[in-house]
């Protein structure tokens, strides 16, 4: 498995995983169990513990053993570092179709 020492590097491989995405909105319902995590995704308890330590390395999930059983969570960091990447980035976007948009203004003007 590929380390990444940048957690927003860890958030992206993170969520690259369709099932892992499923997870996550699985447990933003509520939390679960491994077992249950298993179940709703057709998948054996070792590919689901596999995908839940990867969510759990980007700091995305959360689990804890309660019993023998083990219980995940979201992460109480959750996807802010990701979405706080993803805003800037729009901003610088919405910056260039802005100095675009008075560019093309001014050279109609003297096309005129």
């Amino acid at each position: 498995m590929v380390q990444h020492s940048d957690p927003l590097d860890a958030a992206f491989a993170a969520l690259a995983d369709r099932t892992r995405r499923g997870i996550l909105d699985r447990l933003g319902r509520g939390d679960a169990s491994i077992s249950d995590l298993a179940a709703d995704f057709s998948m054996t308890l070792t590919g689901v513990k596999k995908h839940v330590r990867i969510l759990e390395g980007s700091g995305l999930v959360e689990s804890r053993k309660v019993g023998r059983v083990r219980r995940c969570r979201l992460g109480r960091r959750g996807l802010s570092p990701v979405a706080a990447w993803i805003q800037r980035h729009r901003r610088m976007q919405e910056e260039r179709l802005e100095h675009l948009a008075r560019f093309l203004e001014r050279t109609k003007g003297e096309s005129s």
